[in-house]
């Protein structure tokens, strides 16, 4: 029954969502080119499927957030923690790290392109900002939030630097984590399509770009839609990823 409602509730919900979407096309007065409606959109996806360009702008979208989210978190992550588990560097690099955090990822395009030029490059390390401080500020405070007695048994048992990070630090953040990235990755997502309307020639951002500058809005919301989608399956992978942390830690324990 339960199954059953996750998976009638959403039908229903997307069915009164594109019932709406008609009514809002009738009774709106605007032309098919200006807001086309659902039958438009659908036959406009299946013309972008069948010539290949929808599924080459998506891997080239999903190929930068990919890249920039990762080298976020490989360089983020160990970051953190050794800010939150070492006070003099977390002194000197915090306020640095605190000043660059507020600045959009977006401000840095100028710079990126001057640096990178156009292409893969400068969409990538936009990625890769908007990816790297959550994920620095996330880790560092789940390092600083761990219990202290765990340290001081872990020094009663003569443990070295590398075995007091690798089995108490990391388990103990690594559920803090997961959720940092799980949000981390939404951000990812949505600057990705900002950059690729300035700085590249591909992606679902470029096909926006590019299709409002033909006037095909019909293009515009298909890219839209392929974009929740993406974001959407981003999200529950990143959930599942997530669901499977309790589950090892369990085994490890048996």
């Amino acid at each position: 029954m339960i199954y059953s409602k996750k998976f009638i509730y959403p039908l229903m919900s997307f069915t009164m969502s594109v019932g709406l979407w008609q009514l809002v096309v009738i009774y709106s007065g605007w032309s098919q080119q200006v807001f086309p409606g659902p039958v438009a959109v659908f036959n406009s996806f299946i013309e972008l499927i069948a010539s290949g360009a929808l599924l080459d702008h998506s891997i080239a979208s999903l190929y930068r957030v990919t890249v920039g989210f990762y080298f976020g978190a490989l360089l983020g992550i160990p970051l953190g923690i050794l800010l939150g588990r070492t006070e003099s560097v977390r002194f000197a690099v915090n306020p640095i790290i605190q000043f660059l955090r507020p600045i959009s990822p977006l401000a840095w395009i100028p710079l990126s392109m001057l640096w990178f030029g156009i292409g893969d490059q400068p969409a990538i390390f936009l990625i890769f900002l908007s990816s790297f401080f959550p994920i620095v500020v996330a880790t560092a405070i789940a390092v600083e939030s761990i219990n202290p007695i765990y340290f001081q048994v872990a020094s009663n048992f003569n443990l070295s630097r590398i075995e007091m990070i690798t089995k108490i630090v990391i388990p103990a953040i690594v559920p803090e984590v997961v959720t940092a990235l799980r949000l981390t990755i939404a951000i990812a997502w949505l600057v990705v399509v900002a950059a690729e309307m300035i700085a590249v020639q591909s992606g679902l951002g470029y096909l926006i770009l590019d299709s409002r500058n033909a006037l095909r809005m019909d293009f515009v919301m298909v890219a839209m839609i392929v974009i929740g989608i993406i974001g959407l399956l981003l999200d529950i992978i990143m959930y599942k990823l997530g669901r499977l942390e309790p589950i090892l830690a369990a085994k490890q324990h048996n």
